[in-house]
């Protein structure tokens, strides 16, 4: 299983390597949270001020290949420097509008990722999503039996 740690690596190693150029005007969190069937991570920014990326606690797994915990950091970090969730001036009105995150991750070097990421959903992604939620649904919706039996 990885941890936070782990995450916070992979994050020093994308922004010195791929987004050297952005700069870090503020402190950048990164840590596992949730676990979500159609989402990877999001970054927000939190009262302090901080930025904070969060990533899906599915990725936790082993089973999730790294490529896809390092684009997922690569798309928030896209983000950031866009001025989303960061003290960085923002570059567009709507974050995701015109497909600019998928173009910057490929002017970054990412456009091989991004073609094993679709791949991968397509084909391993829904699955595991699909076995966990069922998992999930059956701790929830176990009954309790007896709980208002009187005799």
């Amino acid at each position: 299983m990885r941890d936070d740690y782990f995450l916070r690596e992979r994050l020093e190693y994308l922004w010195n390597n791929a987004f050297n150029d952005v700069e870090r005007k503020n402190i950048v969190k990164i840590r596992f949270k949730g676990k979500w069937k159609n989402k990877f991570g999001h970054i927000k920014k939190l009262k302090n001020n901080d930025s904070e990326i969060v990533i899906n606690g599915y990725f936790r797994d082993l089973k999730i290949p790294t490529y896809i915990i390092d684009l997922t950091i690569a798309h928030e970090l896209v983000h950031y420097s866009h001025g989303f969730n960061s003290p960085l001036p923002r570059l567009y009105n709507h974050p995701h509008k015109g497909g600019i995150v998928n173009k910057d991750l490929k002017k970054r070097g990412f456009s091989e990722a991004l073609k094993l990421e679709k791949k991968w959903i397509k084909e391993e992604w829904q699955k595991i999503a699909n076995e966990e939620f069922k998992l999930k649904q059956k701790i929830i919706a176990k009954p309790i039996r007896g709980l208002f039996r009187w005799f």
